[in-house]
Order: C-alpha cells, then sequence, then structure tokens
C-alpha cells in the first residue's frame, strides 16, 4: 500500500520559476523591437539602456523565483547547496 502522505508521481509545478523566463525575454525575445539607437534614455542609446535595465532586473527575478520556491517549501534540502547544516548561510 502506497503511503498517503508522499506527492503523487510525476513533475511538481513550481510557478515561481516563470520568474526565470523575464531575463531571457529582456535580453532575447524584446532584441529586435528596442534595436534602436536615435531615442536617448540618461544619455545613452536605447539599445543600452535596455540591456542595463536588463541586467539589473535579472537578480530581482533570481530573487523573486528564489522566495516563491522557499514559500512553498522548495530548496529547503541539507548539503552544500541546501542551507542545511554544512552549507548555506551563517
Amino acid at each position: 500500500m502506497p503511503n498517503q502522505s508522499s506527492p503523487p508521481p510525476g513533475p511538481r509545478t513550481r510557478p515561481a520559476l516563470l520568474w526565470l523566463l523575464l531575463p531571457y525575454v529582456l535580453f532575447l525575445g524584446a532584441l529586435p523591437f528596442v534595436n534602436r539607437v536615435t531615442p536617448t534614455v540618461l544619455g545613452l542609446p536605447f539599445l543600452f539602456f535596455w540591456m542595463l535595465l536588463a541586467t539589473l532586473l535579472t537578480p530581482a527575478a533570481v530573487w523573486l523565483a528564489r522566495r516563491g520556491d522557499l514559500r512553498r517549501g522548495h530548496g529547503r534540502g541539507t548539503g552544500a547547496a541546501g542551507g542545511g547544516p554544512s552549507g548555506g548561510r551563517r
């Protein structure tokens, strides 16, 4: 008889990881639409400004994905990458 408390087989949904698509869309998906030189923002050509903005938003997207994962209980394992007794923050 299977354990009733175990999760059902198959992939688990992790909607917080959709935040990781933001850098991809900003850097590659929108590139054909922002490839302009003539409008300047803060003295920069628009393409350079867009790349700077995408670079600054990437850590925010990674943080949001991690925060959402931790709220759902993912990523709390042990080991060097899991934040358990042998790794993580001190």
